[in-house]
């Protein structure tokens, strides 16, 4: 068999047809699904805030004056905020976030961390993207371990995608299901050489004479033949989605407003994906904190609230939770060039349907510090339980390794 594969591939090459570019990924993880029910209709947005964001400037708690005495220069002013309660409230460039909020539609997870916090980039980043606290040596993710186990239900459909992201999010790395990751629309197809029309039919022909010349009746090349087809005809179907949508609310000009754009369409599309990734940086504010901190909080809060404003006029907002994470949250005290530090535990926000939304979980005391950090009462494997169980209808605990108490925002 494994000759057979290497035969396959090498005939694939010489006809110049296969690429690692665009949708090609997609091909491979159709090939590897078995043939079983449908998706759940429930889409997954996932916002990852890369950097480490300040959590305390976000969602402010304005009415505890340790906030104010261990942060005299960047402290955002009582009469700027957001309030959402007589406690807490927004940073003041979270308008769109006040008005998700107000119509019942916007959750503050608040206290979320994990126990011994790392406070590196890429080892908490791989902590929050696996959902595992040690290293063991896999390679896999939560949401590529979910998809694994939920494999029957996306064959041929691309399961997930990650939008904007040179390489493939850990999150999304599983060992079933490859997922692709795109820039944009226009990108997103096989490369099939200068006349794209003719060799799509020469690479369905192909595949098809070569699975029929095997004599052992390769169950797996069947499945690659009826995959590549499938993947064909959804770079058809995207290339026309793209010259057809038209949004219901103008955009704001922002990277991650253009990542949300091109989710709404896909999503409009209905190519049967149920999760997406899009990342927005820059959150590490080691120095002069305020001004960078305030156009990144901006772009998210406009970003996400024109993507659902625009999912609402084509009748998907109840189809669609969007959740946001970041790697860690900020120090409390701010340090002496005006930013703040590496920290620990922080809130993230959850964009829903409006079932159970509102602030979750207590504040942590400020006057109860570990280390200089904020102590976490909520596990991060919890939010992401309440998302596959009660969202995407995955059992969490294989998932997961163990189970996690769910909590009531969905």
């Amino acid at each position: 068999m494994e000759c057979n594969r290497r035969a396959f591939i090498r005939r694939m090459g010489t006809a110049g047809l296969i690429s690692t570019s665009g949708i090609a990924p997609a091909v491979w993880s159709r090939a590897a699904a078995a043939a079983g029910g449908s998706a759940a209709d429930r889409i997954l947005v996932l916002i990852q805030l890369a950097g480490g964001n300040d959590g305390l400037n976000t969602v402010v708690p304005f009415a505890d004056d340790a906030y104010y005495r261990a942060r005299p220069g960047i402290g955002i002013p009582e009469t700027s905020v957001l309030k959402l309660n007589d406690t807490l409230g927004l940073h003041p460039q979270m308008a769109g976030f006040q008005e998700l909020y107000d119509e019942g539609r916007l959750s503050v997870v608040q206290g979320v961390g994990y126990a011994n916090p790392d406070r590196s980039h890429f080892r908490s980043m791989d902590i929050w993207q696996s959902a595992r606290l040690t290293v063991d040596g896999s390679l896999d993710g939560w949401l590529g371990r979910a998809l694994d186990r939920s494999i029957d239900r996306h064959v041929g459909t691309v399961p997930a995608m990650a939008l904007g992201n040179e390489r493939l999010p850990l999150s999304l790395v599983g060992h079933k299901v490859i997922v692709p990751t795109i820039r944009d629309l226009a990108t997103y197809r096989l490369q099939l050489g200068p006349q794209p029309a003719v060799n799509g039919g020469l690479f369905r022909s192909t595949i098809g004479a070569y699975v029929e010349e095997q004599q052992s009746g390769e169950r797996q090349l069947e499945f690659l033949r009826q995959a590549t087809d499938a993947a064909l005809t959804t770079a058809d179907s995207i290339q026309q989605i793209s010259q057809e949508y038209r949004e219901t609310v103008p955009y704001p000009a922002s990277d991650l407003a253009d990542k949300l754009k091109l989710v709404a369409q896909l999503i409009s599309g209905d190519l049967g994906t149920r999760i997406f990734f899009v990342s927005l940086g820059g959150f590490d504010t080691h120095a002069q904190q305020q001004q960078s901190h305030q156009a990144l909080l901006g772009e998210l809060s406009s970003a996400v609230r024109a993507f659902s404003q625009d999912l609402k006029g084509h009748g998907h907002s109840d189809r669609v939770v969007v959740a946001t994470f970041s790697e860690f949250g900020r120090r409390v005290a701010e340090n002496g060039s005006l930013g703040t530090d590496h920290g620990a535990a922080s809130q993230l926000f959850v964009v829903t349907p409006g079932q159970q939304a509102g602030i979750h979980g207590r504040h942590p005391d400020l006057n109860q510090l570990l280390q200089g950090d904020l102590r976490h009462h909520t596990d991060f494997r919890s939010v992401y339980a309440t998302l596959l169980e009660r969202w995407l209808e995955i059992p969490s605990q294989p998932v997961l390794g163990q189970q996690f108490p769910l909590m009531d925002f969905i």
